[in-house]
């Protein structure tokens, strides 16, 4: 181990007093982790040793905009509730400032990421990044998920002022407002050689969308977002276009979830005050002051009434 500072003269003496095997797997792994902190270097001094800024570094700035490859984590509010982890290959992603990340958020057969953000009071979000070639590095981006629905003037605004290219079958923009931002290591990533994208999720997205363009409803885009991208696996609304188009085309939203958690689930909706009608729960509160209301009266003329008897 070597603290800031060392330089490179400093290591090699070290090295030369250490046994051959020790000084092929630690002391080359150090000198890939000590080119790393040079003035010249990509990346900064501390991304080796890990790091936090409240903004994203311009060295790391870079190095994210060369990246294929990203995870998003979330999560409901419920502690019942289902974390979720989604990879995101292509280049459907960017940066509009060291505060703020975006990417596209394709068409799939799951909807948690959108689920979890439009969820009232949650919102949270992270994305992770990791380096499969070049130095090793893994950056966290710790932030607050806001989502542009595709059809949305917000959305619109976004893709005409970004110039960015929204592929058929693109569900939304989603903003990610960064509060942290963590660097560290990668010592263990392995390397892998990039070969190339994958066209099959576009091509077949591309056919829905030129279904629902010919007429074609039942093999379109809409109906599909309703069947699968209207509910999470836990239950919370999705993706809202395909809320409204299930209800207005009475679309049955597919199952997600088998064994004994789908039926605690199912019990827990029929449960869930959210199932109860708006104006029942009205009722009930108006009754409820109207009954103390009157049981106020009443004791307060019994109470009239035994004070003119004594």
């Amino acid at each position: 181990m070597y603290w800031p500072g060392t330089t490179l003269a400093d290591k090699a003496t070290t090295e030369a007093s250490a046994p051959r095997l020790f000084r092929s797997y630690f002391f080359d792994s150090l000198t890939h982790s000590l080119t790393l902190t040079s003035p010249s270097s990509s990346l900064s001094p501390s991304s080796t040793m890990g790091a936090f800024y409240e903004t994203i570094p311009p060295s790391i700035y870079r190095w994210i905009l060369e990246q294929k490859v990203f995870w998003i984590a979330s999560a409901p509010l419920s502690s019942q509730g289902h974390i979720n982890v989604s990879p995101k290959g292509g280049q459907y992603f960017g940066l509009v400032d060291p505060k703020t990340f975006w990417y596209l958020d394709l068409t799939g057969s799951g909807v948690e990421t959108l689920s979890h953000l439009h969820e009232p009071g949650n919102g949270r979000i992270t994305v992770l990044l990791n380096a499969f070639e070049g130095p090793p590095q893994i950056v966290r981006l710790w932030g607050h998920g806001e989502v542009l629905e595709y059809g949305t003037p917000a959305y619109a605004s976004f893709i005409e002022t970004h110039k960015v290219n929204a592929i058929d079958g693109t569900r939304a923009v989603v903003l990610v407002h960064i509060h942290q931002v963590g660097s560290s290591c990668g010592f263990s990533m392995p390397y892998y050689d990039f070969k190339d994208f994958r066209p099959t999720l576009n091509e077949f997205f591309e056919k829905r969308v030129a279904s629902e363009v010919a007429g074609n409803k039942k093999d379109g885009i809409e109906r599909y977002w309703a069947f699968k991208n209207s509910e999470s696996m836990d239950g919370l609304p999705g993706l809202r276009r395909g809320v409204e188009t299930a209800k207005r085309e009475q679309v049955k939203p597919i199952k997600k979830m088998v064994g004994p958690f789908a039926k605690m689930l199912s019990s827990a909706q029929a449960q869930s005050p959210a199932s109860v009608p708006v104006w029942y729960l009205v009722v009930v509160a108006l009754a409820g002051f109207i009954t103390g209301v009157f049981a106020m009266l009443f004791l307060t003329r019994k109470e009239g009434l035994f004070t003119m008897c004594a």
